[in-house]
């Protein structure tokens, strides 16, 4: 068992029959009254983020979640096959389990969350930053804005759309942050 002072972003708990990843958490300490701990969580069932809030010094019920390394192969009507690095043992997981798939190219490595006591998969991440190359973009003209933080929709190699600063042209190659969606930076 665990209390709140032990809370860490990433950490898996288990509350009413489902297992919830905490996203972003914050302690508070009112001046009147009991201090408290204002949470985010994420269900690992069906993706939805939920708002929490703990008394100070509950107990909460720790998950043990293992990290596996899989291979992104091809996606079919039954979802998306992946394949373990080492072992090349196949599974697979519906699309929704995947943030942001469609920033997913084939060979992507991605991080499968299991639930280490029931041996099922709970969600898969991918890496932090991806590298895309532009496939369409409209030019950019110079003194074209008012403003120097101006983006543009540029579509890149998987399909996806994300918006670019506007010196980005198609065929440069970026990073993308797939947890936000944004630019990253351009690859030199």
């Amino acid at each position: 068992m665990a209390t709140t002072a032990d809370i860490k972003i990433g950490m898996c708990i288990e509350m009413d029959g489902k297992t919830l990843q905490i996203i972003d958490f914050q302690h508070v300490k009112p001046g009147k009254g009991p201090a408290f701990v204002r949470t985010k969580l994420k269900n690992l069932e069906n993706g939805r983020t939920i708002d929490n809030t703990f008394s100070s010094g509950v107990r909460i019920e720790p998950v043990r979640i293992e990290r596996r390394p899989y291979q992104y192969t091809y996606e079919d009507d039954l979802g998306l096959h992946l394949m373990h690095t080492e072992s090349f043992e196949e599974i697979t997981v519906p699309k929704t389990m995947v943030n942001n798939a469609d920033l997913m190219v084939d060979g992507q490595i991605l991080e499968v969350l299991y639930h280490a006591d029931k041996d099922i998969p709970m969600t898969a991440e991918l890496p932090p930053i991806v590298d895309m190359e532009v496939t369409y973009t409209e030019p950019g003209i110079k003194g074209d804005t008012a403003s120097t933080n101006s983006l543009k929709p540029a579509t890149v190699n998987t399909g996806a759309t994300v918006r670019v600063p506007l010196f980005i042209n198609t065929g440069d190659k970026i990073r993308v942050d797939t947890r936000t969606r944004e630019y990253y930076e351009r690859q030199k």
